[in-house]
């Protein structure tokens, strides 16, 4: 098989397509996959791709962190990049590779995945925007901590077990309003923790051949198995993502001045008349 097939090949079978289906875009799923053994998606191949990725798309540190950690008190590990990778056994490290749909490889096989799912997400929430794609490398036993996301993600596990434990997106008791206005204008991903909110949980045990869908900033942390794991995240913003970013910062706009907020409806993209007042916020604030 040549380098071309391999990216072309598929990436769900039909029975994921089906789950994905049922799920899209408001609850979790559990899915599957068949990229666990793809070349591109080797420890070797992710470490000559950190290597020359730039560096502000590479983020790492150490991965023995609490549930719950405010940004910038995040451990460093003292590491390098290349450093970290080939020693992910024994370092006790987290790392994301950013953006590597910018690298022509994984940019094709990012396409190739999102061209099988292109059609369900259309139905559903419009056209695919700002399509990307992120690597986790983790060190056994670490912990991604408690946060939120702004796309749709569709994470693949490559190598490794972990488990992931996912919330429901929009409950305020677990991301109150102002966090979200915050995080829509470039507030970190971070979120505070209590232990009560795992009454509101559910983990999801990950192999390899394994996928989970998790729902725009739908709260969840990772604990790591006792190997290192390797994830594949395929992630998307559509018009409701897009919309309900634009509804957060006009609120964040609104309280500012004590005005009353507008409420962020399950399909945000069809409030016009907040769409329409985000517009004129930008423009008196230019």
């Amino acid at each position: 098989m040549t380098a071309q097939q391999d990216i072309a090949r598929r990436a769900f079978p039909d029975r994921a397509l089906k789950m994905l289906y049922s799920a899209y875009p408001d609850a979790h799923a559990r899915l599957s996959h068949d990229l666990a053994d793809h070349p591109l998606l080797s420890r070797e191949a992710l470490a000559a791709l950190a290597e020359r990725l730039p560096s502000d798309r590479v983020e790492y540190n150490r991965g023995d962190l609490p549930l719950g950690i405010r940004p910038e008190e995040t451990p460093q590990n003292g590491l390098s990049i290349g450093e970290t990778i080939r020693g992910i056994d024994s370092n006790g490290s987290w790392m994301v590779l950013k953006n590597v749909e910018r690298d022509r490889l994984y940019g094709s096989l990012l396409d190739s995945a999102l061209s099988e799912i292109a059609s369900i997400v259309k139905a559903r929430t419009g056209p695919m925007l700002n399509r990307e794609a992120f690597i986790f490398l983790s060190s056994p036993n670490s912990v991604t901590p408690f946060h939120m996301d702004p796309e749709h993600n569709i994470l693949l596990q490559i190598e490794g077990e972990k488990t992931m434990t996912v919330f429901p997106s929009g409950d305020r008791a677990l991301v109150p309003a102002e966090l979200s206005e915050a995080f829509h204008g470039g507030g970190h991903r971070n979120l505070p923790w209590d232990e009560l909110f795992l009454t509101k949980a559910q983990a999801v045990h990950l192999c390899p051949g394994d996928a989970i869908l998790v729902p725009v900033k739908a709260p969840h942390f990772v604990r790591n198995g006792n190997a290192v794991s390797i994830s594949f995240s395929i992630t998307w913003r559509s018009r409701r993502s897009v919309a309900e970013g634009e509804l957060q910062s006009l609120n964040a706009w609104l309280r500012q001045r004590s005005l009353p907020l507008i409420p962020v409806r399950r399909a945000p993209e069809r409030q016009w008349i907040g769409r329409l007042g985000y517009r004129l916020m930008r423009t008196l604030a230019v």
